[in-house]
């Protein structure tokens, strides 16, 4: 089996390739060519003999649709995971259109170029609970009507509904995956989770004094990475395509992710958190919980890591870090 990946240096991508090249699959990553190299997720991989055979980098771009129809059918993959995007929901309102462009274009140029394909790959969307924003229900589930309330998530409610239309207009294999927060110590460090657990372990080792956030009683359904790109996998797997909600099924807020990180490396985060304005959303979402149910039943799919397991995961992740950072500090002081 042959499978192209957008996205492949973040953090899905990196856990995504891991678990195809466990199913011996040959990988395909597609990278945007810039002056300097964005792989250290996938580093690793590389330094695998084993492994570095069946994973191959090309570059490519979600804003170039002819450079993409011609990898598609050059590359004739089997599969095509589109987790390429920009991310980032705060940063979506400083870029709302250079967002439409790699999120919503990028989506229809991907699956135009599938449907040039002589034997059409595939296709799965990585959808998002941002889609959901100010919720008409709780739990979310596949049916719930969306309501997004950033760039982000207007863009990933355009690129959910053209999957379904090349879905049901041309036959193609093509499936959401509407993700809740997933979360790893591969995830980036302005998404707040990460930079929770980041700051801690740094003023744990003195490294760091303070911690500025925004809106601390926002609620998030926050999962594994590594559990949710299982799923992705399971969906493209199916004889039918279709859609699935991804998540725990449970909700906590910033300031719980905060107690229970801090507490674990034994600190008190009031002493260190200070809330900056400049952090809040011009539109908030309140609280996202997702209902995984039908995932269950039809995939077999289920979350491994809990709350707590992950946040001490991320937390033990960025100690190691810290650590090394501490050395190089002490080490210059001498």
């Amino acid at each position: 089996m042959k499978a192209l990946i957008t996205g492949i240096t973040g953090q899905d991508g990196s856990y995504l390739t891991e678990f195809l090249l466990g199913k011996g699959y040959e990988v395909y990553g597609l990278i945007r060519r810039s002056s300097s190299f964005n792989t250290e997720r996938i580093d690793h991989i590389y330094k695998d003999p084993h492994e570095n055979t069946k994973l191959k980098l090309v570059y490519s771009d979600l804003t170039d649709g002819s450079n993409l129809h011609s990898l598609l059918n050059g590359i004739n993959p089997d599969e095509v995971y589109n987790l390429g995007a920009q991310s980032h929901v705060r940063v979506s309102f400083d870029q709302p259109i250079y967002t439409a462009n790699v999120d919503a274009l990028g989506t229809l140029r991907i699956l135009e170029a599938i449907r040039s394909m002589k034997k059409p790959a595939k296709f799965y969307q990585a959808s998002s609970s941002e889609m959901y924003g100010q919720v008409a229900e709780t739990p979310q589930t596949e049916k719930t009507p969306f309501y997004p309330r950033s760039p982000y998530g207007c863009s990933k409610v355009y690129a959910f509904w053209q999957t379904i239309n090349y879905r049901e207009a041309y036959n193609i294999f093509a499936c959401n995956g509407i993700l809740f927060n997933h979360e790893s110590p591969r995830r980036g460090e302005t998404f707040v989770t990460r930079k929770i657990t980041r700051a801690a372990a740094r003023i744990k080792l003195g490294l760091q004094d303070k911690l500025y956030l925004g809106n601390l009683e926002a609620k998030r359904d926050w999962g594994f990475a590594g559990d949710y790109v299982e799923a992705m996998w399971l969906m493209m797997q199916q004889k039918k395509s279709d859609d699935f909600v991804i998540a725990t099924g449970q909700t906590h807020s910033v300031k719980e992710f905060l107690d229970e990180v801090f507490s674990y490396l034994e600190m008190d985060w009031e002493k260190y958190v200070e809330i900056d304005s400049r952090y809040y959303r011009p539109a908030e979402v309140d609280m996202l919980l997702g209902d995984a149910s039908k995932a269950k039943k039809v995939l077999g799919w289920e979350p491994k890591v809990d709350f707590r397991e992950l946040a001490r995961l991320m937390a033990d992740a960025d100690m190691k870090i810290a650590k090394n950072e501490k050395i190089i500090v002490d080490h210059q002081g001498e």
